[in-house]
């Protein structure tokens, strides 16, 4: 059962307080002592007023509350140095390989060092989207991810705004949701950041064309680009085991900080434990084990058999940490 909302002057007055945030509702401010970033709860209180006795919550108000996430989470500066160092893998890879090859060699010293595509970047600039999504994704998207997710639960509950986020008929279960539907969009822009950071350095740097496939076939440019938005959609959906997997952690701790780095570490472990040889009978259960299957759409025909294994994996974990932290959620004493 839900903890009960405190009814008295205090919430009224956090209520008149937040003219402001009525004007603006996805406004939230930060906490000053901490430095870290923390919603008020004048935004929430206004935007989630009670329905009257006996009827059901308005369903705008959950476009209205997804809407306020939205707005919070992409406004933290937390949020946007993340996707500033994302946006800038790219242009490292691409200024790195462009100074290596001035010479006329080929990138990686032509014996298949870096990232998968690497040496391909120099005939056609639009590989370095391949090349930074395959180096990206086995640490830098999933932590950022993980860091969004972590905090998700437990910043409310550190920031002392999770009570006041819950004043509404939706319940618990709605906000869980949109927690994780916010999550979710953090995982899709994160990956469009990478990709069109890349695309516009391999257009500055690299010369553009048809494209050879890993198969030997040639494709037009436009089919090419075609199949980096696809594989940019299966990496934002390759983490959603890892964003359920860390909004799972930030129900179990009122600490913004400790669920981010437990998901962070999970992370870490995971993926030394997917590297060790004797645990091969384990290791296609892990969450990270296909990631680096979304290659596969750039072969002719498409080897469809492990990207359709990464994402039912996904799912999967989808289903069971989420589910957890539905039941941890529900069944947790809100004291803040």
């Amino acid at each position: 059962m839900d903890a009960p909302v405190p009814t008295d002057g205090a919430t009224e007055a956090r209520a008149r307080s937040g003219s402001a945030a009525e004007s603006a509702p996805g406004a939230r401010t930060s906490a000053g002592a901490s430095g870290t970033d923390t919603p008020s709860t004048s935004a929430a209180t206004t935007a989630a007023r009670p329905a009257p006795a006996g009827r059901r919550p308005n369903p705008l108000w959950t476009l209205g509350l997804f809407r306020s996430e939205l707005v919070t989470t992409f406004r933290r500066w937390r949020t946007i140095a993340l996707l500033g160092v994302l946006a800038a893998v790219p242009v490292l890879i691409g200024v790195a390989i462009r100074i290596e090859t001035s010479d006329g060699s080929s990138a990686g010293g032509g014996g298949g060092e870096g990232p998968a595509f690497i040496a391909q970047i120099t005939n056609n600039g639009l590989f370095l989207v391949f090349t930074a999504l395959a180096a990206t994704l086995p640490f830098f998207l999933p932590m950022a991810v993980g860091v969004i997710a972590g905090d998700a639960i437990a910043g409310e509950a550190n920031a002392g705004t999770l009570r006041y986020l819950l004043v509404a008929p939706a319940g618990r279960t709605r906000l869980l949701l949109t927690k994780y539907a916010t999550t979710m969009t953090f995982c899709l822009v994160a990956t469009l950041v990478v990709t069109v950071s890349a695309l516009t350095v391999g257009v500055l740097l690299f010369p553009l064309g048809e494209l050879t496939t890993i198969s030997g076939t040639r494709i037009s440019f436009t089919e090419g680009l075609g199949r980096a938005l696809l594989i940019a959609l299966v990496v934002a959906a390759s983490l959603i085991g890892v964003a359920a997997l860390g909004l799972f952690v930030s129900t179990l701790t009122n600490s913004g900080i400790a669920a981010m780095a437990t998901t962070v570490g999970l992370l870490i472990t995971v993926q030394i434990l997917d590297q060790i040889p004797q645990l091969h009978a384990l290791q296609p259960y892990f969450f990270s084990h296909y990631w680096l299957s979304f290659a596969d759409l750039m072969r002719e025909p498409v080897y469809w058999d492990d990207l359709t294994r990464n994402l039912g994996l996904q799912a999967l974990y989808a289903a069971v940490f989420g589910s957890a932290a539905w039941a941890r959620f529900t069944a947790k004493d809100i004291t803040a």
